[in-house]
């Protein structure tokens, strides 16, 4: 189940945290661009790794997508909303 949704500030990108059944976290990038109608695109799929917790996925997340990592570095305060 998706349980949160960081989207880049053009709303073009967007990387998923999903909470899996055994408590464990994963996450996937998305992009959405104008010859697909608005529909998001799967560009990264790292289910294959788990976390322990939901921030624990982001900062995985912040080193393989560089907006992320931009976002979530120059906003100490940032944390994920429900």
């Amino acid at each position: 189940m998706i349980i949160n949704s960081i989207e880049d500030r053009y709303g073009l990108n967007c990387v998923d945290v999903i909470g899996l059944p055994d408590g464990q976290f994963t996450f996937k990038v998305f992009r959405k661009d104008p010859e697909d109608q608005g529909r998001w695109t799967l560009v990264g799929d790292y289910s294959g790794l788990r976390f322990s917790t939901e921030e624990q996925a982001i900062q995985h997340a912040a080193t393989q997508v560089r907006w992320l990592e931009e976002l979530h570095h120059s906003s100490p305060l940032y944390k994920p909303h429900d």
